[in-house]
């Protein structure tokens, strides 16, 4: 289909703006890996501090990459799906509050102003500008729900009653409607509690209740990464690993929507096991909940796995009556039209699953103690926002790039070995991390001039080698997207060769289930965000307890002494007199 001009390049700039912060954000992984290592033995290099690059690590990789990421995609599923156009205005705004919000954020981060990691946990505070432009970028990400595809998704309704709406736009409604609900708390947090405490109108806040509001977003947002490399697995992948292959349920895909949309919210307490007064109860049925979540991705991981297993076979008869040798004729690494996406998707599923099984460790009570704060746990994530979720958005990125510009992908070669490259040393990292986390080694900690520093008296050899392994699984990493840079980028500014139009690959669904009852979403985000409200309500007020949980001023990370002051005289006269 024909794009506007306008809409074109608004979408073009969503996928080159994220990327260009994604070149920032991989160096500062690889930074990390030789800090950790000790190759490094400073606090800083280049004028950017350890914590500073890990903050410019996780917020970049984590955040804005894959927010502004998940709206182009959306813009670009809303579009194509339902024919209908979207508003320049609408999305003009979207892009100016993103993008300025980011931008104000990340002068705070480069600066050395919002050295507060990714968490931004209190009591350290950053600098205002670090708050308010990650809620401008939140803001501007919801505009188009609300004011594009909201309209054109019940236009559609009404002038096609009775059909199943677009599986991949259903899916980027669930997972945006997702987004709405999970950003309430985070929104919470940053304007009754940091914004306030920056800007010195507060002199205390209460950290623990800011870590709660934290984790009722914190952990959601995964999901909110991982459901647009869903729709893509269901859409995409089928039909171009043989050029005819079809999804095999349809309605297991809505079904794994609407699972997350249900189960997604009540998980964040297990972020906390080791919170003191948060009453174990509450902590119990977040941890059920979360290794709950594993039933959709197994969902998955079967319709996924049934789709490709179909396509093969009705492709090649040679291999219909074969239980694994299937596997043996997907398309790996090829060049032939779009099957060079192919490498993105199996590789990111190759990794998701070491993801899946490490999530149920940090999920589980007694295995948690084990891997609390230690290596173990980026080891898993790395696996899963750092595995499907980004190698599917660098796919699609570079597949639309080419078909909004009208450009031939170029380097295609590279592009193809990039996944591969990316995996083997995400695999590698994996493996270093988590195995090195279960013999204590730290997450966060600038361990190359403590702990793996000979000449230091907390110098521990049983963790070193795992720290070099790390150091190898990091330069895989970043040569794997040094060699999609170049794809991109060489498309990027390749001249056109054809007129610019958009085409997404769409498999059809072999079983094209009814299931009347998970068309309407109304009642199952009514249902979501009253589970929701339930869960949290008695761990929210378990942490506002008096007594237990005390109010903190605010810190920087340089000086262990609070950079606002704590109370007033008046205040501390009182105080006195109390204890007196």
């Amino acid at each position: 289909m024909k794009v506007d001009k306008t809409i074109r390049n608004i979408l073009v700039a969503e996928i080159v703006f994220p990327i260009l912060l994604l070149v920032f954000g991989i160096y500062h992984g690889l930074m990390q890996v030789l800090y950790r290592a000790g190759v490094i033995k400073d606090m800083s290099v280049a004028g950017i501090e350890y914590y500073q690059g890990l903050t410019l690590h996780g917020v970049i990789n984590a955040i804005v990459f894959t927010t502004i990421i998940i709206v182009a995609l959306g813009n670009i599923v809303f579009l194509y799906y339902l024919k209908k156009p979207l508003r320049p205005a609408v999305q003009w705004l979207s892009l100016i509050l993103m993008f300025g919000g980011t931008l104000m954020a990340a002068w705070a981060m480069f600066t050395g102003k919002a050295n507060v990691l990714y968490t931004f946990y209190p009591p350290l505070i950053a600098h205002w500008t670090f708050y308010l432009g990650a809620a401008l970028l939140i803001v501007g990400s919801i505009v188009p729900l609300f004011f594009d595809w909201l309209p054109n998704y019940i236009a559609w309704k009404r002038e096609n009653p009775g059909q199943k709406v677009p599986l991949a736009v259903y899916g980027m409604l669930v997972n945006h409607i997702m987004w709405v609900i999970m950003v309430v708390p985070v929104v919470i947090e940053v304007l009754f509690q940091l914004l306030p405490l920056s800007l010195g109108l507060v002199q205390e806040i209460n950290p623990s209740l800011a870590r709660t509001l934290f984790w009722a977003f914190g952990h959601p947002v995964v999901y909110f990464w991982l459901l647009p490399a869903y729709v893509m697995l269901y859409t995409v992948l089928p039909k171009i690993v043989t050029g005819e292959g079809k999804l095999y349920s349809d309605g297991a895909a809505r079904l794994v929507f609407i699972l997350f949309l249900i189960l997604s919210f009540p998980v964040g307490l297990h972020h906390q096991f080791t919170e003191p007064g948060i009453t174990n109860n509450y902590k119990l049925i977040h941890a059920l909940f979360t290794l709950g979540v594993a039933v959709p991705s197994m969902i998955t991981a079967f319709t996924v796995a049934a789709s490709l297993e179909y396509s093969i076979k009705a492709k090649y008869p040679e291999v219909k009556d074969s239980y694994l040798y299937w596997l043996a004729k997907i398309p790996y690494i090829s060049l032939e039209g779009n099957k060079w996406l192919v490498s993105y998707f199996m590789a990111g599923l190759f990794l998701f699953f070491v993801g899946g099984i490490t999530g149920i460790i940090n999920a589980s009570y007694n295995m948690n103690q084990v891997v609390h704060n230690t290596s173990f746990v980026p080891g898993h994530f790395h696996t899963t926002v750092g595995g499907l979720v980004t190698l599917v958005f660098l796919g699609m990125s570079l597949y639309f790039l080419s078909q909004l510009t009208g450009k031939e992908i170029k380097f295609k070669g590279l592009a193809v070995l990039a996944p591969w490259l990316w995996w083997q040393g995400m695999l590698i990292f994996e493996y270093a991390m988590s195995v090195a986390g279960f013999h204590g080694f730290p997450r966060r900690t600038n361990t190359g001039i403590s702990y793996l520093n000979p000449e230091s008296p907390l110098y521990r050899p049983e963790w070193v080698g795992y720290a070099e392994l790390s150091v190898f699984a990091g330069v895989l990493i970043v040569v794997g997207f040094v060699f999609w840079a170049i794809s991109f980028f060489g498309t990027l500014l390749s001249p056109a060769t054809k007129e610019a139009d958009l085409e997404i690959p769409t498999a059809e669904a072999y079983h094209d289930e009814k299931m009347p009852a998970l068309q309407k979403l109304t009642p199952w985000v009514v249902f979501s965000s009253l589970l929701f409200l339930i869960s949290y309500i008695p761990p929210l007020y378990d942490v506002t307890k008096r007594g237990v949980f005390f109010d903190s001023p605010g810190y920087n990370d340089k000086n262990p002494v609070p950079i606002t002051k704590p109370q007033s005289a008046k205040e501390d006269k009182n105080e006195k007199a109390e204890l007196r």
